[in-house]
């Protein structure tokens, strides 16, 4: 995992850059399936050249093995 970390909520968050609105859309969107399909689901700010994902587990109110395990996949998503 790259260039996450906590807030001061105690939540993983990363910011991802990208060219435009379209890309940051599409990141977006890749993110919300991963996300419904794992079924857990991060706070995601989208800007026109950037998406802010923000990470914790509701259920205990702190960041988890999941939350990991997320952010994970997510730095995979951006990377391709």
């Amino acid at each position: 995992m790259t260039n996450w970390s906590k807030d001061s909520e105690g939540r993983l968050t990363n910011t991802f850059e990208f060219k435009n609105y379209r890309k940051s859309l599409a990141f977006t969107c890749e993110v919300a399936m991963l996300s419904e399909k794992k079924n857990h689901h991060p706070q995601i700010i989208l800007n026109y050249g950037s998406v802010i994902i923000s990470l914790i587990s509701h259920d205990v109110k702190q960041v988890t093995q999941r939350d990991l395990d997320l952010a994970e996949q997510i730095d995979k998503i951006y990377s391709k």
